[in-house]
């Protein structure tokens, strides 16, 4: 549906600039917009993959399960019905480590084997708890070191690119609260009703 409405946008751009006279800029604006975008994706690949191979080096050196073993007691609480020992709290836990370095390529295939072991517990085709607050967790954008976005600013001449740290840390912390405290709210206001 989205990509209809794209194409639709686009039409109704060209053809009105045919009948407005500037389909000229219209031309230079496509193609300046194209190379822009090769050369973002090409400096955003280098970041990424930059990022990745730190990530391994942190795999190999032991950090990540440390982070894991540091951030498991929490991953515990907030997801009770899964066996503590279940697959799916160490995709969990390797989700959230990639989101908080801001890999949010990197941490998709983890969250949704992470998914795929929930539904495999639950059984059901409903969504579990477990589930639930995991999305609610991957969207509240849970991020302490934003890489994506320090690469775009370094790519775009930002004097200060890392200047916005800061501020995700507290937008973080922010939306990750009221994520999970609409979650648990929600939850438990259907337990209620039951």
């Amino acid at each position: 549906m989205v990509n209809i409405i794209w194409a639709c946008m686009a039409i109704a751009g060209i053809v009105y600039a045919l009948f407005n006279g500037t389909i000229e800029d219209v031309n230079k604006a496509i193609f300046t917009s194209a190379n822009d975008a090769v050369t973002l994706t090409i400096g955003l690949i280098s970041i990424l993959v930059f990022w990745m191979g730190m990530m391994k080096v942190a795999e190999k050196a032991g950090i990540l399960q440390m982070l894991a073993n540091l951030f498991r007691p929490i991953i515990v609480r907030l997801f009770p019905e899964l066996p503590k020992d279940h697959p799916a709290i160490g995709y969990i836990l390797s989700n959230i480590t990639a989101n908080l370095f801001g890999l949010g390529n990197a941490a998709t295939p983890m969250g949704l084997k992470a998914m795929e072991e929930m539904k495999k517990l639950s059984g059901t085709q409903e969504a579990s708890r477990s589930m639930i607050t995991f999305l609610a967790l991957n969207t509240s954008g849970l991020t302490l070191i934003p890489t994506t976005v320090i690469a775009i600013r370094m790519q775009y001449g930002s004097v200060e690119p890392t200047e916005i740290v800061g501020t995700t840390i507290i937008a973080t912390i922010i939306s990750t609260t009221s994520a999970l405290l609409i979650d648990r709210f929600y939850y438990y206001k259907s337990i209620r009703r039951k």
